[in-house]
């Protein structure tokens, strides 16, 4: 038999492998949809380093792989200002632990269920493998909604919902951060309470702390940040650069405000940004302070934008921020946000780049639509690895109790975007894919994890 026909056989093996396996995920997990998702996007790209690699079929990695090792839910009885007992539900996923204690966002957001966090946790096993730190994969959160709640509501919801996880959780076991929903507001109440039932001050149980208490600098700025210096790679191999472009980011919450920040740092034209509830297009330019201000401080509508500046113009709904012509599309609001439809539109206003900053924001069909027409395209478990990499740097300097200053960990997290990209694109070529960042980053996410599993035995 031919090199090509051994080649072609292993293939077609290792294809049959990875279908089969994906199969059962689907009937196992009846109607998760979102986790679906991920797990299809990340098992098809795997097959040429299966087919090259027959161990991780013999020894069954990827049916291991896709089985979380443990899932918690629970329940969150709180009380509101009224008085009136709400009853939420909180989840915990730990995917997998073969690199280290587990490590992921807690999202607190009225879509959270169990196939949200699952493919949330199963897409941080391999971004948190590509920061080359040593952490393991797991995401949780609750159904909760922070919109329109008090200090004293959010303090109360907190405060129960780690009364249950803290039984889960540890310096060495998981470490929980922020997502979306939960800033450092609600990390400093989680914390507070976690030191109060544990009558100990174990500062690296929880990143994105703030800076009083064991925080890291940079930290805020790290997932927004991250994602701009993984797109300048991308766009540097091209000849290009974020410099004199116009710039479309979606959302407008941490990992946004930072994305617009260090985009206009690098001399783009940022036009516009969103919320759940619609957007903004301001054609002279983001007005960041104003964003900030609004999000961050008033905790408002995006909308309130144009009171301040009437030359702008804010449009109810978010799916047409996708028609604003654009060099760079920065996706950083939540999953499944850009469609095949708005995919297309953005080809067609002329897009270059786009550097997913939330987690998985683009469909399949989407993903498909951007290869086909050669636009540079960084997968958010590469480009939005940022956030995770400083929160790693913060356990590092919580276990040495000694913080490094803020440059220096913007120029760790600067390196480490490098590094991502590079490994990539070289897990891309390697496996021949030459250029496609979504199979190179899923591989290299991959082996690390994979050769671990395989090192530690059947567990």
């Amino acid at each position: 038999m031919s090199n090509v026909q051994t080649l072609n056989t292993e293939e077609t093996a290792a294809k049959e492998y990875v279908q089969e396996v994906y199969n059962t995920v689907v009937k196992r997990n009846p109607n998760e949809t979102e986790f679906h998702q991920a797990v299809k996007e990340i098992l098809d790209s795997l097959v040429p380093i299966v087919a090259r690699h027959p161990k991780y079929r013999q020894l069954g990695v990827l049916e291991r792989l896709v089985e979380p090792e443990r899932l918690v839910t629970f329940r969150v009885p709180w009380v509101d200002d009224q008085g009136v007992v709400r009853v939420n539900r909180g989840f915990r996923v730990q995917y997998n632990s073969s690199i280290g204690p587990y490590k992921g966002g807690l999202r607190f957001h009225p879509s959270v269920n169990a196939s949200i966090i699952k493919f949330l946790g199963f897409e941080q096993t391999f971004k948190n493998s590509l920061t080359g730190q040593a952490i393991g994969g797991g995401k949780g959160g609750s159904d909760f909604d922070p919109k329109g709640k008090s200090d004293g509501e959010i303090m109360r919801f907190t405060q129960s919902f780690m009364t249950e996880l803290y039984k889960y959780i540890g310096p060495d076991t998981d470490v929980p951060a922020g997502d979306i929903g939960v800033g450092a507001r609600e990390i400093g109440f989680m914390f507070g309470q976690y030191k109060r039932i544990r009558s100990s001050f174990e500062a690296g149980v929880l990143t994105g702390k703030g800076i009083g208490y064991g925080g890291s600098l940079g930290r805020t700025e790290a997932t927004g940040y991250g994602c701009v210096y993984f797109v300048n790679e991308m766009l540097n191999s091209r000849g290009l650069s974020f410099e004199g472009s116009t710039v479309v980011v979606s959302g407008s919450g941490n990992v946004a405000i930072y994305a617009i920040q260090k985009a206009a740092q690098l001399g783009a034209r940022v036009v516009a940004c969103s919320d759940s509830n619609g957007y903004i297009y301001d054609p002279k330019g983001i007005d960041l302070e104003t964003v900030r201000r609004l999000k961050e401080v008033e905790r408002k509508r995006i909308s309130e934008y144009v009171t301040e500046h009437p030359h702008a113009v804010y449009t109810e709904g978010c799916q047409n921020i996708w028609s604003i012509p654009c060099d760079i599309a920065l996706p950083c609001a939540t999953q499944n946000e850009i469609d095949e439809e708005s995919a297309k539109k953005l080809v067609a206003g002329g897009v270059q780049a786009i550097g997913e900053g939330a987690n998985m924001p683009s469909t399949l069909e989407a993903i498909e639509v951007f290869l086909n027409a050669n636009v540079l395209f960084g997968p958010a478990k590469a480009a939005n690895a940022g956030g995770v990499a400083v929160s790693a740097l913060e356990m590092s300097q919580n276990s040495m109790r000694y913080s490094w200053n803020f440059h220096e960990v913007d120029d760790k997290l600067h390196q480490i975007m490098k590094n991502i990209y590079r490994e990539s694109v070289a897990a891309a070529e390697e496996y021949g894919h030459p250029g496609n960042l979504v199979v190179g980053a899923n591989i290299a996410g991959f082996k690390k994890v994979a050769d671990a599993m395989i090192a530690q035995g059947v567990i």
